[in-house]
């Protein structure tokens, strides 16, 4: 075969690939497969099965993000909660260009009215108040919304005398709501303050990926702070770091197991053993059980022993 005829078998072959139907956004969606990038067994896992496995990758454990409602679903047990509203606020305070499209994007997107859920449940009998975050609602970014979601969380826990359970996962501050937005870095860390001042537990499980402003505030202010594996904990992104002190960063540089290491963390639990986990510590913060382990309440001494028991 010369070469003319190579080159036009090539054409036709691309032609050929040029007129194959990929499936749209909203057929993947539908689609009861779906594709894992996380390891070396990449490819095609049925939906089904990485639900029952909570979305946690079977092949290399990766934890992948979930919404509100799955989180919530996963932790409690499903229709074992219950979801609470918040007031919402003007949208837009500023009328940044694009950003009402944005929100109804994210809105369609998610079914959320904000990157922030709150709901009411028990664990091991204890009541407690919790609230999560979904990434895909504009990168789990914190605005007025979500903010207003985070105080009526914590009033809802400080008037019924709840513990909090926070599930971070955002990337930082919308900068579309400038100083309003930021301005939640200060109100949710004011409400946890109030929170502690009215003895009640305030617990941190990060999640991928916990960064910015939220690493800043109210993400770090637990009196636990638990990781799920693999997960992203950092104030600056790596890119960031690396251009600036011009040095190679370490493998696992800002995952959760480095960032246990560094002390800024207390615990990394996966994902289908945070209820029994944090179950387990509630009972002994709180003295609800007394048939709790002892050899798990050394544990939590020997590795937070600045942690002091919540009346």
């Amino acid at each position: 075969m010369n070469w003319l005829s190579r080159v036009i078998k090539i054409g036709e072959k691309i032609k050929k690939n040029l007129k194959k139907k990929f499936p749209t956004k909203s057929e993947q969606q539908a689609s009861s497969w779906a594709s894992l990038e996380c390891c070396i067994h990449k490819g095609p896992i049925q939906k089904e099965i990485l639900e029952k496995n909570l979305h946690v990758c079977p092949h290399c454990n990766a934890h992948k993000r979930v919404s509100c409602i799955q989180r919530f679903d996963y932790f409690f047990g499903k229709d074992n909660y219950e979801i609470l509203d918040y007031p919402q606020p003007q949208p837009d305070p500023i009328e940044f260009p694009g950003y009402k499209d944005k929100l109804k994007e994210a809105i369609k997107k998610t079914g959320q009215k904000s990157a922030f859920m709150i709901c009411a449940g028990k664990v091991n009998d204890i009541n407690v108040t919790a609230i999560a975050s979904n990434f895909s609602f504009v990168g789990g970014s914190l605005g007025q919304h979500e903010t207003e979601c985070f105080l009526t969380a914590i009033q809802h826990a400080i008037t019924n005398r709840n513990p909090i359970i926070n599930f971070t996962s955002g990337g930082g501050i919308r900068v579309q709501e400038n100083i309003i937005g930021l301005s939640g870095m200060a109100r949710t860390t004011l409400a946890i303050n109030e929170l502690k001042n009215n003895n009640l537990i305030y617990l941190n499980v990060l999640c991928d990926p916990t960064a910015g402003g939220q690493a800043a505030s109210y993400a770090m202010l637990g009196d636990l702070n638990i990781a799920e594996p693999g997960a992203t904990v950092a104030f600056a992104g790596a890119r960031v770091i690396k251009s600036t002190i011009k040095e190679e960063l370490p493998v696992g540089f800002q995952k959760s197991e480095s960032v246990l290491e560094s002390g800024f963390i207390d615990l990394i639990v996966e994902r289908s053993k945070l209820y029994e986990k944090i179950g387990s510590l509630l009972s002994i913060l709180l003295k609800k059980n007394s048939d709790i382990n002892t050899e798990l309440s050394d544990e939590i001494k020997v590795e937070s022993p600045n942690i002091k028991e919540a009346s």
